[in-house]
Formats: structure tokens, C-alpha cells, sequence
């Protein structure tokens, strides 16, 4: 395979009301198949009604039958045309995707399409205590039931979804349905609170402020919460929106209301306010972030077996790193595809190219490559095996590349330890007081369109030149490369520092250097201090570099003065650093992108030992070009 392809349904920025968008978007639906939508209300086990649409293709005949495309969000499955609707035309991609596009587009390639409010939004009845919840995941096996028992099922059901729904979708394996045959987890959260929410115990404030906004707007039926999203002004979006869907039968709107009246869901960034360790329960529902998320139900999803098309970006918060640990862990047959994307594959994020860079593949071929993976598991003659195996993109060279072990064959362990003047040097240092002073600066920052700002609204992922801001760090630099390197896998970091404060965050950088100095971000890694203690125990699922088990038991301050291992992985990735380039590793002690700081008090001063006693260094797994 040379290309990944998979079709992105996703928030769109920017709200245009041109009449030449519109009739863009006009002629888009023209050259999809028709199609007919039913909005309506499923009964649970408990009375909760859920609200669905589905989609069915307009001239399907009485006897035919077709699989069906599940997907589940808690963002507004669609939503309800405004006055000026009719005059633009319906500009969907303000909440994820033209709905009536996405219908055409499954119902055109064969399928019936469900999509599901989570219970608690959008127009479902219901309340949301946690995220995930047990009921909201069983509501998912119930509309399945729904959709098996339709004249027009075959009796087979798929999954599919970026981000949040992405997540559904996996997790409804763990309900071991027999009608759910394949799932297709884009850009998803498999381990939601040390990959997205506080990575490396970091708690990504910035976000978890903006989603607990955004999604209590949702949850009100507020339009005008959008306005961040769409960059567009409140009166423009309740021109061409007035709020989620309706059911087809609730024509006065009551029933709408009455969902909205018994809402009381959960506060989510008060929630994670109050969380520091693997192990603390979201409020009084007895949960972790870890029962809720993928990576804590490994028996439930393996018992299924069911195969799984996985979709992930090395610029995507986190993710790639659940990915590569589901794939190295669970035994659902997996095919997993590493691009260079922002979160949900809309725009091209290789830092080595022009931010205005196409996608490739572009969103067409995504959703063909989509359909081509349900085909050989829902339509009713199966045509292929499962499938292992892992095709990725390597940044800087602009290639793709399959392999079914991770790290692939041929990459080894090399080391660079920090030296005197900012070096960075392949020989082991020999002095033995060698060390280097920083003062931790905290106007430090990665920027405004980083791999952590991707997921709010699927902006672009664009890292400035960090030699400015390099100035404000502790970086080590090697020497100009004789010839062409490859690094693919997860670098790891180890620094012995001491500090003045019990506690402190660690994000630590890996750049490319320019001849002509410009500095290029490739990956990074995040750890809070008192996470430091790597644990013997058995990890919950196969990670990369030391294992941190996050949990309050294993917590360990800081001796101010005291010098102490840190070791931490870098985010996995795969880069082609040219000839006479430079490796640079840059310390800080704050990111003020979206980050907590730590300590919420004091100014830590750190002592960064660099000498043959304690060698900090950094091990990258490289292969050298010839």
C-alpha cells in the first residue's frame, strides 16, 4: 500500500455564508445518489428514548437488503435548518460534517446509515454523570437490535468514527453483539486521561476548559456556543441552524424540550479539576477515566474479536501512542494507519511541507479505503481475512511504508548525551561535575496550533520556527549530520536534574536544526515529577520506554537539591532528518499552550546533570542512510 485512504467527517472552522461556497456545496449533492432520511425515538430498557436518524437509499426495493454504518456522538448526530436555510443551502459542516452528505455518501456506497445522539445530548433523553457511561454504551447494543430487526438489515452491523465517536465505536465491541462485525476508531482516545487529558500527568487545562464549555453549550441546544468553532457570529449560525435535530413526529417541538428539561450532566472540566491519578474516581460514580476508556476493557473488546481499521496522526495529541499499544496488546486483528494529519485527517501536518499542502490522500480516497474495509465484513459475501499490519508515513521524506512489527525491522538504539555548550555528542561524557543550570521560563510555548489544539476544532497543525523559543529553553544540539537518518519509533529521554521544588512538569522536545537555523518540531514528551518512579508491576497495556503506572500509591515528590532520574518517552513518529541537518533535544519546565503549571507556585531551578555519574541523554531509534 502507498497511500492511506479514509473519508474525514469532522468540524470544519470557519462558517462561509458566500453564495459561491453554497453552491459548492450544491453541486457536491448533485453527484451523490439520493437518498431518504427518518429522524426518531428508540425506547431503552429503562424508558430513556434515544434520538437516531436513518438513512436508507430512496429507490431501495421492499426486498433488498443492506448492511448498516453505526455511529454514535455526543457532539449532535444533525441538526435543525434555520430560516435562511432554504436560501444558502445547508452549510453542515459547522457540527462535524454535512449530515445529508454523509447519508448520500453510505447509501451511495451500498449501506444503511444510523447515526445515534449519545444519551444526554444532542435531542436523546437521559442524563450524562461520566462520559462512556455503562447505559450509554448499552443503548448502543439496543440500537443494534433495532437494526437487525428492520426488513431492510442484513443482519450485519459496523461501526465507525473520528474522535469521541471513534471511541463509541470501539467500545461497542466490548459488547460482544453478534451482529457487529467490523469497527473503523479514527483518531480515538484509547487511553482518554494520559493520552489527551493529562499527558504524562500534565493536565491539559486548556482543552478540557474548552470541551467542558463546548459541550455544556451542546448539551443546553445553544447554537451560539459554536461561534468559537465555526469562527463565525451567533446571528449567522442561528440563520442557517436552529439547534440540534428534532425527531420527524415532534412537530411543535415538546418532546425536544422535555429532553432538555430533565439534562443534568456532569460538569467534565470540574470533573477532571478534582482528578490527579490513574486511580481517582470521576466524582460519586465510582469510575476512573480508565474503566470508560478502551484501554481499560482490553477482555470485554478482545473476547469479541472483532477486526478493527484504526486511524491515527503522528500530530494528533497522544493518540498514536494508544494506537501502537492497542496494536502491540489486543488481539483483535488491527490495521492501523499512521499519517501525517491534524486530528481527523482534514488537513496535511508534515511540518517539512507548506502548511496549504493538500491532504493526500485526499477525503475522497479516505472514504473509499473506508468502505473498501466494511465491504469485506458486512456485505453478505465476506471477501477477506483479517488483516495485521501497520502502514505509515515518514515526515521529511514524504513516504509510506507496512509493516506488521512495531518498532519496525532495521531501527536501532542509538545514544546522544547532553555535552558542554548545548552539544548533544555520541560519546559518553567523562567529567564527573559537569552540570547545566535553567530557570524555568514560563512564557515558554509550543504555540496556538499545536498537536493539542487539533482536537477542539480540527484546525490545523502548524509549530512555528522554534528558535525563538528555544531561546527560553535548555537545549542540546549535535553536530551537523554526515548523512541522511531515519527515526521511526518512540525516542526516550532520560535526564538526572535536581530541582528546588517538590514538584514540576518535564516537556521535553525533539527538533530538526537547519542549516540556516531554522528549527522544525518533530515530537515531544510530557511528565509531572511525581510520576517519575517507573513501576514493575504489569503494565496495562504494552507501552513504550518506562512504565508509569500514574497511580496515587506511587506518586513521590521531589527532594529540593537532590538529583533524580527522570525518564520519559517521547511521542512515537517517524522522520527522515537530512544530510547536515542538525538533532536538537530542548527542556522546559512549562508548555503555556494549554498546560497546567507545576508548581502552581514558585519558580523550580533546575540542575541538569550531564556528566560521567549521571549521563542525561537521549536514545533515538535510527536507521543511517547510506
Amino acid at each position: 500500500m502507498k497511500r492511506a485512504k479514509k473519508k474525514a467527517f469532522v468540524f470544519v472552522p470557519v462558517l462561509t455564508l458566500a453564495l459561491l461556497a453554497c453552491g459548492v456545496v450544491a453541486l457536491l449533492l448533485l453527484t451523490r445518489e439520493t437518498a431518504q432520511r427518518q429522524s426518531l425515538y428508540l425506547e431503552m430498557r429503562d424508558g430513556v428514548k434515544i434520538a437516531v436518524d436513518v438513512w436508507l437509499p430512496a429507490n431501495i426495493k421492499s426486498e433488498q437488503k443492506l448492511p448498516t454504518i453505526l455511529r454514535s456522538t455526543r457532539y449532535w448526530r444533525s441538526y435543525q435548518p434555520g430560516p435562511m436555510t432554504p436560501i444558502f443551502g445547508i452549510l453542515g459542516p459547522i457540527l462535524g460534517q454535512d449530515m445529508d452528505a454523509e447519508g448520500k455518501d453510505w447509501t451511495g456506497a451500498g449501506y444503511a446509515l444510523v447515526t445515534v445522539d449519545a444519551r444526554g445530548s444532542g435531542a436523546s433523553f437521559g442524563q450524562r454523570p461520566i462520559e462512556y457511561s455503562d447505559d450509554e454504551i448499552a443503548d448502543l447494543g439496543e440500537v443494534v437490535d433495532w437494526i437487525v430487526a428492520q426488513p431492510w438489515s442484513n443482519g450485519r452491523v459496523g461501526a465507525y468514527g473520528v474522535s469521541y465517536d471513534g471511541n463509541t465505536a470501539e467500545l461497542l465491541t466490548g459488547l460482544n453483539h453478534p451482529a457487529v462485525k467490523a469497527v473503523a476508531p479514527q483518531y480515538d482516545d484509547f487511553d482518554t486521561q494520559f493520552h489527551l487529558v493529562m499527558p504524562g500527568g500534565v493536565f491539559n487545562q486548556g482543552f478540557m476548559q474548552e470541551w467542558g464549555r463546548f459541550t455544556q453549550g451542546l448539551d443546553a441546544n445553544d447554537v451560539c456556543t459554536l461561534e468559537t468553532a465555526a469562527q463565525t457570529e451567533c446571528e449567522q449560525l442561528q440563520a442557517v441552524m436552529a439547534g440540534v435535530r428534532d425527531v420527524d413526529d415532534d412537530t411543535d417541538g415538546t418532546q425536544l424540550a422535555a429532553a432538555l428539561a430533565e439534562r443534568d450532566n456532569a460538569d467534565v472540566f470540574q470533573a477532571m479539576q478534582a482528578i490527579e491519578y490513574r486511580d481517582d474516581p470521576w466524582g460519586a460514580t465510582g469510575k476512573t477515566v480508565t474503566d470508560i476508556s478502551p484501554c481499560g476493557q482490553r477482555t470485554a473488546i478482545e473476547s469479541s474479536g472483532v477486526p478493527m481499521y484504526v486511524w491515527v496522526s503522528w500530530m494528533d495529541n497522544a493518540s498514536v501512542e494508544g494506537a501502537l499499544a492497542r496494536y502491540r496488546t489486543f488481539s483483535n486483528p488491527q490495521k492501523l494507519i499512521i499519517g501525517p494529519w491534524s486530528h481527523s485527517g482534514s488537513h496535511h501536518a508534515d511540518p517539512f511541507l507548506p502548511p496549504d499542502t493538500k491532504t493526500d490522500p485526499s477525503a475522497k480516497e479516505q472514504f473509499q479505503m473506508l468502505v473498501a474495509f466494511f465491504d469485506a465484513f458486512l456485505k453478505d459475501e465476506v471477501t477477506a481475512e483479517p488483516e495485521w499490519d501497520i502502514t505509515y508515513y515518514t515526515l521529511g521524506e514524504g513516504e509510506w511504508k507496512t509493516t506488521k512489527t512495531w518498532p519496525p525491522a532495521g531501527f536501532e538504539p542509538r545514544r546522544w548525551y547532553f555535552g558542554p555548550d548545548g552539544s548533544l555528542i555520541t560519546n559518553a561524557p567523562d567529567a564527573a561535575n559537569s552540570s547545566d543550570e535553567y530557570t524555568v521560563d514560563w512564557t515558554a510555548t509550543t504555540g496556538d496550533a499545536t498537536r493539542w489544539h487539533t482536537g477542539l476544532y480540527k484546525t490545523d497543525v502548524v509549530y512555528p520556527d522554534r528558535a525563538e523559543e528555544d531561546a527560553k529553553l535548555l537545549t542540546y544540539t549535535s553536530t551537523p549530520l554526515e548523512t541522511d537518518v531515519e527515526i521511526t519509533g518512540s525516542p526516550v529521554v532520560t535526564l538526572y536534574v535536581a530541582s528546588t521544588e517538590t514538584d514540576g512538569a518535564f516537556h521535553v522536545y525533539m527538533e530538526d536544526v537547519a542549516p540556516d537555523g531554522h528549527v522544525t518540531y518533530l515530537t515531544e514528551g510530557i511528565l509531572r515529577a511525581i510520576h517519575r518512579q517507573a513501576s514493575d508491576e504489569e503494565p496495562l497495556y504494552a507501552g513504550s520506554g518506562p512504565y508509569h503506572s500514574f497511580e496515587r500509591a506511587d506518586a513521590a515528590p521531589l527532594v529540593p537539591g537532590e538529583v533524580t532520574e527522570i525518564r520519559l518517552n517521547l511521542y512515537a513518529t517517524s522522520v527522515l532528518i537530512k544530510a547536515e541537518h542538525h538533532i536538537r533535544i530542548a527542556v522546559a519546565g512549562y508548555d503555556g499552550s494549554m498546560f497546567a503549571r507545576y508548581p502552581a507556585e514558585g519558580t523550580p531551578v533546575l540542575t541538569v546533570q550531564r556528566n560521567s555519574v549521571y549521563p542525561s541523554h537521549v536514545e533515538l531509534p535510527v536507521m543511517i542512510r547510506e
